[in-house]
């Protein structure tokens, strides 16, 4: 039996503690300047987008409503099952408003496409997506987020409340998991 901790079980830190901050604050900046005048519904996607959705949120400086999701396609694997499952449902009426979804990752697509036809479908003024990290390498091109953290290379990822069956998610970095222990 191997004996792992947290860290040995990294290949490498793909994005810092410190380099997550400076990122999280200019989108918090660039979402206060193009929602002034209006209370947009901050959306998370939980539980991966929970650390980064907390951190956003205290960055924009406007009233805003704060409502969680909670949806699955991947379970215990690393890749996506090609299903999404709707596991919690927003408690906020979207009709008329603005609705950012904030989502950890876009990987395969299948989430965010979901979630936005979804919201599409309840009256909103708008929806927009935003993402810590964007694997344009693995989804259609024409699915984009609106606003992005970090372009990410093709590599299994976790920290920063991304995770491996459900273990890394408290890492304050986001690093590169070794093959071996997912595969």
């Amino acid at each position: 039996m191997r004996i792992t901790t947290k860290e040995n079980d990294i290949a490498s830190i793909l994005y810092s503690e410190k380099q997550i901050a400076a990122m999280v604050e200019t989108l918090g900046e660039k979402i206060t300047e193009d929602y002034q005048g209006t209370r947009p519904v901050m959306v998370c996607v939980l539980k991966g987008a929970s650390l980064f959705f907390t951190d956003l949120c205290r960055e924009i400086d406007l009233n805003i409503d704060m409502d969680f999701i909670s949806v699955s396609s991947y379970g215990t694997s690393s890749k996506s099952s090609g299903v999404v499952k709707l596991n919690k449902d927003v408690d906020v009426d979207i009709t008329g408003r603005d609705v950012i979804i904030v989502d950890d990752i876009i990987d395969s697509g299948l989430t965010l496409k979901h979630l936005k036809n979804l919201f599409s479908t309840r009256g909103p003024k708008s929806v927009k997506t935003i993402a810590l990290l964007d694997k344009k390498v693995r989804h259609d091109p024409d699915l984009t987020p609106d606003y992005v953290g970090f372009q990410c290379p093709d590599y299994f990822v976790v920290g920063y409340g991304l995770d491996y069956a459900n273990n890394y998610r408290n890492l304050p970095y986001i690093g590169i998991l070794r093959d071996e222990v997912f595969r």
